[in-house]
């Protein structure tokens, strides 16, 4: 197969908005600061600089005594360790990607996020030798959407975690996930890699008491080599830098009316994310209800809270760990806490993070550079050679699977299926007949173009009907191709977004995670095809 990536934009899998994003166009760039080319980061760290400035010493300082009491209870690399301590001087930057707490690390592109946030780093460090540059992944810790993370798919089979969750997933205990862990490792065989996995699952998750905890263990030593930094928002003294922040979206609901503005730029896409009037949570260890605003006072929905004005300015000077940005204001306080430059996600992020650029503005917070994560399709060598012998590429497989069962019916069959030579003929001589009707009789015109079209639609039925019969004639092969393709494309879906690493790494090893570290270019535009 001559190629191993295809654009994004060629793929077939993403929104207009990202297509149009990727390719700068001009109606969009007042909803970003820059676009994410290497040699744009040398503006975006001066702005980083200036407005970070403001009591960046403490900032630092508490971040980075933060990071130390999350990684007290995990064995952290030295990379990592040190990375942390590069972030109390004023020329250390961080890229950033984010992700929920799924199960087990959750669908593939999972790696590629994080994976395109190191190697970003290292890049960037090469380009600005003087500047530091420290991958963080941040845990959505915070979030409430169980049903979104309580599993995991391995080998097509779904494994699951029954759960009641109330409050923020981050805090939610481990406990049953000893039966969970039964049932995946019964499926796993035996071997190195086999032990790995297990080792991986059972000690994270059986022998850390909370999500995050046991997520932090997992991504750690999936990546503590490469000096990867996982960080907990959820935390008091966070929160705390957050205060003037969270203080001007209760009273003044800032938010809202700017990212409402910014929509109505966006008006010819699908808008990601609409905005509340308040943009926080109220959270407790099994508690997530929003705060609203009504009559004169603000209340906790589903609760008995309720508070005046200053009641809730005093609740949140005491309390800041109990009010928790949502989707609009999450992006604000991760920059207003970390000294960030670019957020790494997908598209479906990046979407709603360009409603956002108004409201960074308005609070005075500088807007980081949006670049959309690696995507990768992973094939095996015995795939690859499947491919070869049906003479399919991979903008084939990345086609709609009607498309493609079409197309190579088309290019197999040994018969001239397209009728377009017939049917241009065909219009040519109505195109006489109509001039002989308009010279003659003019009501002799609709009866000409009534008989045209019933000619058309005659010849196009015949040329279903050759498809349809050459289809069956060639059915093994196509049959052949549909397979490989569902291997590729699960439920005709990208892979990424469901398979797990575990079910690649039990085949593959260290090798998977190696080979992606080695291929993954985040500044490229490319559907990286990963051959193992």
């Amino acid at each position: 197969m001559p190629n191993d990536c295809i654009s994004y934009q060629k793929s077939g899998y993403f929104s207009k908005l990202m297509i149009d994003y990727l390719e700068e166009k001009t109606e969009l760039k007042v909803l970003y600061n820059r676009f994410p080319k290497l040699e744009n980061f040398k503006s975006q760290i001066e702005e980083k600089k200036i407005n970070f400035n403001d009591n960046s010493n403490q900032k630092r300082q508490i971040l980075v005594a933060t990071l130390q009491k999350q990684y007290k209870s995990i064995e952290a690399s030295p990379a990592t360790l040190n990375n942390i301590k590069l972030l109390n001087h004023s020329n250390t930057f961080t890229v950033t990607t984010g992700h929920q707490l799924n199960l087990f690390t959750g669908p593939l592109y999972f790696l590629y996020k994080i994976i395109s946030t190191i190697n970003l780093c290292e890049q960037l460090k090469t380009a600005y030798p003087n500047q530091n540059f420290v991958p963080i992944y941040w845990m959505a810790t915070e979030d409430h959407d169980f049903e979104e993370i309580n599993h995991f798919w391995f080998k097509g089979k779904k494994v699951s975690w029954q759960k009641e969750s109330l409050g923020p997933v981050g805090r939610l205990s481990t406990e049953g996930l000893e039966t969970v862990f039964e049932q995946f490792s019964s499926k796993l065989g035996l071997g190195e890699n086999t032990a790995f996995l297990k080792n991986l699952f059972q000690k994270g998750y059986v022998e850390y008491s909370n999500l995050a905890d046991a997520t932090r263990f997992i991504a750690n030593e999936l990546f503590k080599e490469k000096g990867l930094v996982i960080l907990d928002g959820d935390d008091a003294n966070l929160k705390r830098v957050f205060i003037p922040y969270a203080k001007e979206e209760l009273v003044n609901q800032t938010s809202s009316n700017e990212v409402l503005k910014t929509n109505e730029l966006l008006s010819e896409y699908k808008v990601q994310v609409n905005p509340r009037e308040i943009n926080l949570f109220y959270i407790e260890d099994n508690l997530r209800e929003r705060i609203v605003f009504e009559n004169n006072k603000y209340s906790v929905l589903n609760t008995n809270y309720s508070f005046s004005e200053s009641e809730i300015l005093v609740e949140l000077e005491n309390n800041p760990e109990k009010f928790s940005p949502n989707v609009i204001l999450r992006p604000l306080y991760q920059e207003v806490i970390l000294p960030n430059l670019c957020y790494i996600g997908g598209g479906g992020e990046l979407a709603y993070w360009l409603e956002l650029k108004s409201n960074f503005e308005a609070n005075k917070v500088a807007f980081p550079m949006l670049l959309l994560r690696n995507s990768v399709l992973i094939a095996t060598e015995k795939q690859v050679q499947k491919a070869d012998k049906l003479e399919l590429t991979w903008g084939d497989l990345f086609s709609k699977q009607g498309e493609l069962l079409t197309n190579k019916t088309k290019t197999l069959s040994n018969l001239e299926i397209d009728f377009s030579v017939q049917k241009a003929y065909l219009k040519k001589q109505f195109e006489d007949l109509h001039e002989i009707a308009i010279r003659t009789d003019k009501s002799f015109i609709g009866a000409v173009k009534a008989q045209e079209i019933k000619q058309i639609k005659g010849l196009e039925n015949l040329e279903k009907r050759l498809l349809k019969a050459e289809k069956r004639v060639l059915a093994d092969k196509l049959e052949r191709i549909t397979s490989l393709q569902n291997e590729l494309f699960p439920n005709q879906s990208l892979q990424e977004r469901k398979a797990n690493f575990s079910e690649y790494y039990l085949e593959f090893g260290k090798e998977l995670i190696d080979k992606l570290f080695e291929d993954l270019k985040p500044l490229e535009d490319e559907f990286k095809v990963l051959v193992l």
